[in-house]
Parts: structure tokens; C-alpha cells; sequence
């Protein structure tokens, strides 16, 4: 069937690298429902990818986008056609910024008359967040958790997840505007990497102590840093490089890729720490029973009122290259959200 979407067509401004464009979607898997769709999220790598510096982007033109929530209005001959009608929250690995989009039966949750910006927060953002402190390497009680970018969509959802735990947090953010909604969050100390140099401040914090976990998607010297804060069993979370989007070039680049380090496996071993690289496509694509499972147990917990909603700023999809630019820049805090409606 043909639709329309928002088309990555070139690198560069999001003015220039997308087009609003019909596109066709093919036909549907066994596996597989179709959605139309009320509103899609936006996450960082899309962001990436629009610089042309995520590799795991489809090659242009492409249509990018791993959520949407909306309505299903078919299904493959192996689901169950009670699906048809419902309104679901999906994760799509690609493909949702489009009026319509499919994805695998087992990647979607129903979420009823529950409000579409309301629930896309709890797909790439929550799925990753509650992935990482909850199912690969869980928060303890009384951990010292450090969270970069942590009045983000996955940032913020890692704040709650660990003060449920009973964990120590410190967030670390690049504007003193954040800050308040930080410490309503439970952050215990806030640090301004612009201001200050957050490994120092954090060791001042700790005294004696080391971190137990940092969850980090900026890369770069910070990772380097990082692993050194940690303690013996300490856990160094990698899921995203966003201090390459500030390098130029292929220099920018090699220089980004030098200052994480070089890491040998038994140093890791000597040290008893841990790094764990975290890639919610290729976790989608070897076990999607695991997204969907997040998906439905951060919802639970956002119902039960365990969890509150990040901030989300809502664009009509008239506005979609604003929103894009947004976030890019690092003028937005929480979630983006674009609405067809």
C-alpha cells in the first residue's frame, strides 16, 4: 500500500535531509501487523543517523523512526485478527516516521485510550532504560549510580528506576536549567559538565567509595573516565555516542574513537569491572519478546503511578524538521513527540 513519511533523502540540517514524500510499505509477514499511525517519537540516533553517523541506519533514501503509537488496521495470517482495531504502542526498527507502519506482532503493547504522548515515552526510552538497570544488570540497593544525560528520556526513566532501588544517583547534565527537575526526580547530586569537571566533583562526592554503574550514551573521553570512577564490580553501560555528533570529519572521528581507549579483556577481568555495550535494534532483532516485556512492565509500573512521565514537548508534524533541529541541539529535555493529527 502507499503512504506518506517523513524520508531521509540527504545528511546535514533536518530541513534539508528530509522530505515529506509518499512512500509504499510492503506487504505484510505472517508475523507482522500494519498501524496506522497518531504520532511517532524521536530519539537520539535519529538524530545520528541524520548526520550520517549511525551505521545501523538503512542506506537513503529511508524512512527513520522506532516507535509509534496508533491503531492496528491489519495483520499477517499468523496473528490473531483480534488485534485489528486496537490501539497499540509499537516498536518498529525502523519505518515509523510514516503515517503508516508494520512491524512484528510481538514487538507491540496495547494501551487502550491511554494518550499517544503519553505512552510513546515508554518504547525506545523506557525499553532501554528498563533493559539496562533491570534486565541485563540489575540496580542493588545502595548502589552509586552515575547517569549522563540525565534529564533525557532514558535518563530520567534510569533516575526513577534506581531511586526505586534504593540507589545513590548522580546526574549529570549540561545546562543548570535541568537541574530542578533532576532533584524532583530524587538525583542526589547534580553536576554541570559545562561548568565543572564532573570526574573530579564526583570523586570529591564519593570519598572513598567508587560507582558501582555509570550509564552512558556520549562516548568519547567520558567512557574512559567513567571506567575509571568504577569499583571492582562496577558496570560501564554504553548505548549511544552522542560526543560524535559534535566531531567534524574523519578526523573528528578517529579522535573520538581514540579517546574512549583501548580496553584488554583480562584488565577487565584484574579489575573485576564490566563493560556492557547496549543496542536496542539488535536486542529487537535476536529477542523481541524482551521489548515487548519492557515495553509492558514500564507501563505497569508508569499505571501504578511507581513511575512519572519525563517532560514532552509535542510538535505538530508540520513542525517535524523544528522538532528534529531540537533535539539535535540539546535545547529539549525528556521526550519529542510529532502528531499526525
Amino acid at each position: 500500500m502507499q503512504t506518506e513519511g517523513f524520508v531521509l533523502v540527504d545528511i546535514g540540517a533536518a530541513a534539508k535531509a528530509f522530505a515529506l514524500a509518499p512512500i509504499e510499505v510492503s506487504t505484510l509477514k505472517a508475523d507482522e501487523v500494519l498501524i496506522e499511525s497518531e504520532a511517532f517519537g524521536l530519539n537520539y540516533a535519529d538524530v545520528m543517523a541524520r548526520l550520517g553517523l549511525y551505521r545501523e541506519a538503512p542506506p537513503r533514501p529511508c524512512v527513520l523512526g522506532y516507535e509509534l503509537v496508533g491503531r492496528v488496521t491489519e495483520v499477517g495470517a499468523a496473528v490473531d485478527a483480534q488485534l485489528i482495531g486496537q490501539r497499540v504502542l509499537a516498536f518498529t526498527r525502523f519505518g515509523a516516521y510514516a503515517r503508516h507502519a508494520k512491524t512484528t506482532a510481538n514487538a507491540i503493547v496495547s494501551i487502550g485510550d491511554m494518550p499517544a504522548h503519553e505512552a510513546l515515552p515508554f518504547a525506545t526510552q523506557g525499553v532501554t532504560a528498563h533493559y539496562m538497570a533491570e534486565v541485563l544488570s540489575p540496580i542493588q540497593a545502595h548502589d552509586r549510580v552515575l547517569v549522563q544525560a540525565a534529564a533525557g528520556g532514558v535518563g530520567s526513566f534510569l533516575v526513577q528506576l534506581a531511586k526505586r532501588k534504593g540507589a545513590i544517583v548522580y546526574g549529570k547534565i549540561g545546562s543548570d536549567v535541568k537541574k530542578a527537575y533532576l532533584q524532583s526526580l530524587g538525583v542526589d547530586v547534580v553536576v554541570n559538565y559545562k561548568k565543572e569537571a564532573y570526574s573530579k566533583t564526583l570523586a570529591t562526592h564519593l570519598g572513598q567509595q567508587k560507582l558501582s554503574a555509570s550509564f552512558n550514551a556520549v562516548g568519547g573521553r567520558s567512557a574512559k573516565t567513567d571506567l575509571k570512577l568504577l569499583g571492582p564490580g562496577g558496570r560501564l553501560f554504553l548505548f549511544g555516542g552522542a560526543d560524535l555528533a559534535t566531531r567534524k570529519g574523519l578526523f573528528g572521528k578517529l579522535s573520538f574513537l581514540w579517546e574512549m581507549g583501548f580496553v584488554l579483556p583480562i584488565g577487565l577481568m584484574m579489575q573485576s569491572k564490566n563493560i556492557l555495550g547496549v543496542n536496542m535494534l539488535k536486542i529487537a532483532e535476536a529477542h523481541p519478546q524482551v521489548i515487548q516485556n519492557s515495553m509492558a512492565e514500564m507501563l505497569r509500573l508508569y499505571h501504578n503511578g511507581e513511575l512519572q512521565l519525563p517532560h514532552i514537548s509535542t510538535y505538530h508534524f508540520s513542525k517535524f524538521t523544528e522538532a528534529h533541529e531540537a533535539l539535535g541541539e540539546g535545547q529539549t529535555t525528556g521526550k519529542i513527540v510529532v502528531s499526525w493529527i
